[in-house]
């Protein structure tokens, strides 16, 4: 048997993985600075994450739904208490699109009502109605279409005050992500997200904040939509949520009233994920992460803004996206062949970055000093180069 070949590869095998470095089979050392998608929120094989998950294993691995598991309460206190969102309810799963999935089916069967919005250059996951939700009809099937997404221009007022007028009482949620991942970094206007929860709020709608690449911590309030100063009715969360273990889940709003079997899942909240999902959420606070991810994220943009060959370089903490232009449509593949460094893309020209939230200044500017390695020099800086004596 071979495997279903789906998955655009790089010829490197990693062997081993710490902090923010990973290594191949041959030994070479390279610098993450994306973190497997967005992944590696605490830093690879970080001890604590290690031995919670190896104490946990020695006891139990896995049992179903079917009988309390008090660790799934353990994790829902703590992650109220670091999110802030004390008062929600909490339900396990295991991706980023069975999280998007169950919240758009949640907020369906809180309002009888089948229209949801959604924005172009969206994406929410590859499960029914979450790549539904996407905006990319590459990999939406035909078993997937339906005429139940209304897709509207990101960041577009006005647009979406139309469609509320027009279907308000049709709609049943509306679903976003606080930067855009997938789309390529692109970062909702704090009115934006503020107009949807107003008008969610008129028109009885849910409003589900899509964290699950742009959450937990990564920019440097636990979700990016807080910079707004809004409450979502459903945050989506994965990615980061478990360090590389497979654990994901969706916190609700207490007026959203769970009844029994209206969602469930059979991996969903197993002893192991929760006690991943604790490491992290016990190193984010101990070691103040996303207080780091917002500093060194500040000291990223504010260099790469400094590189002329670097065009709309935006992000907020340690999600940042670049643009390049197309002279440098190699630089991502540069970087990782001639300097050994992972970064992400988003089609066409966009470079990704994604990296742990525990990633230093001494990593941070490892990575700089790549970068400009990399990209020709402007003539200003080449006059410079020429007046330094010999």
């Amino acid at each position: 048997m071979k495997l279903f070949d789906v998955y655009a590869v790089n010829d490197i095998t990693i062997v081993k993985a710490k902090g923010s470095y990973i290594w191949d089979e041959n030994g070479l050392q390279y610098l993450d600075m994306y973190g497997g998608h967005a992944v590696i929120s605490i830093g690879h094989t970080h001890p604590h994450f290690v031995k919670r998950i190896t104490e946990q294993l020695n006891k139990i691995a896995f049992y179903s739904n079917s009988v309390r598991i008090p660790l799934q309460q353990e994790l829902a206190e703590k992650l109220g208490k670091v999110s802030g969102r004390e008062d929600y309810q909490l339900f396990l799963c295991n991706s980023g699109a069975e999280a998007n999935e169950n919240a758009l089916k949640l907020a369906s069967f809180h309002t009888g009502r089948k229209k949801i919005i959604a924005f172009r250059k969206s994406f929410h996951g590859r499960t029914s109605l979450a790549v539904a939700a996407t905006d990319n009809p590459a990999i939406v099937a035909p078993v997937n279409q339906t005429d139940n997404i209304i897709f509207l221009p990101f960041n577009d007022e006005d647009s979406l005050e139309a469609c509320f007028r027009a279907q308000g009482s049709e709609i049943a949620a509306v679903i976003i992500e606080g930067i855009q991942g997938v789309g390529g970094i692109n970062l909702s206007k704090e009115s934006f997200l503020q107009k949807i929860r107003s008008l969610c709020t008129q028109h009885n709608a849910v409003f589900i904040a899509d964290s699950v690449q742009c959450g937990y911590g990564r920019t440097g309030k636990f979700f990016s939509h807080d910079y707004a100063n809004v409450d979502a009715d459903i945050y989506t969360m994965a990615k980061g949520m478990g360090n590389g273990f497979p654990v994901a889940g969706i916190i609700i709003a207490p007026h959203l009233k769970p009844r029994i079997g209206m969602l469930g899942t059979t991996f969903g909240g197993n002893p192991l994920a929760c006690a991943a999902a604790l490491a992290v959420l016990e190193v984010i606070e101990e070691e103040k992460l996303m207080e780091n991810a917002k500093n060194i994220g500040d000291y990223l943009l504010g260099e790469l803004k400094k590189i002329p060959a670097l065009q709309n370089v935006r992000g907020k903490g340690l999600m940042i996206g670049l643009d390049v232009p197309e002279e440098l449509k190699d630089l991502r593949k540069d970087l990782l062949f001639h300097q050994h460094i992972f970064t992400g893309e988003a089609k066409p020209n966009t470079i990704r970055l994604l990296p742990s939230l525990a990633l230093s200044k001494k990593d941070a500017d490892e990575f700089l000093e790549s970068i400009r390695e990399e990209l020709p020099l402007s003539p200003k800086e080449e006059n410079r180069k020429e007046d330094i004596p010999v």
